[in-house]
This record gives C-alpha cells, sequence and structure tokens, in this order.
C-alpha cells in the first residue's frame, strides 16, 4: 500500500494518531529519546493539562458563587 492509499483509507483522527506513531517509533528507532523519557513527557503534558482544567473549573465556580 502506498502512502497516498493509506491517506485515503483512514479519517483525519486516525490520519493524526498515524503521524504520531511514526514520528515517535522513528525517533526511538533513531535513539533521538528512550520509550521512557517518551513515556515521562506524556505523563508531564496530562499533568498540565490536569491542572489548567482545575484552574478553569475553580474560576467557574467562583464565578458562579458570585453571580448567586
Amino acid at each position: 500500500m502506498s502512502f497516498e492509499e493509506a491517506l485515503e483509507r483512514v479519517s483525519r483522527d486516525e490520519s493524526f494518531k498515524a503521524t504520531i506513531y511514526a514520528m515517535n517509533t522513528l525517533l526511538i528507532h533513531k535513539g533521538i529519546y528512550t520509550q521512557q523519557e517518551f513515556q515521562e513527557l506524556f505523563v508531564e503534558w496530562v499533568r498540565k493539562e490536569d491542572k489548567k482544567k482545575h484552574r478553569k473549573d475553580v474560576s467557574v465556580t467562583r464565578s458562579e458563587a458570585a453571580l448567586a
């Protein structure tokens, strides 16, 4: 299957996932970073996003309380 054929077979979301998979696999195989380093950075990103969501939720709750 060619790259173009593969692109036609998948949705935009699946194409994005395939791109991330290919890039990470290549970078790990080339020794740019390890699977462990990738996982640590992934967890770091999720934690940061959780903190942002928590701050936003607290802000919304305070705004709602001020309106009451």
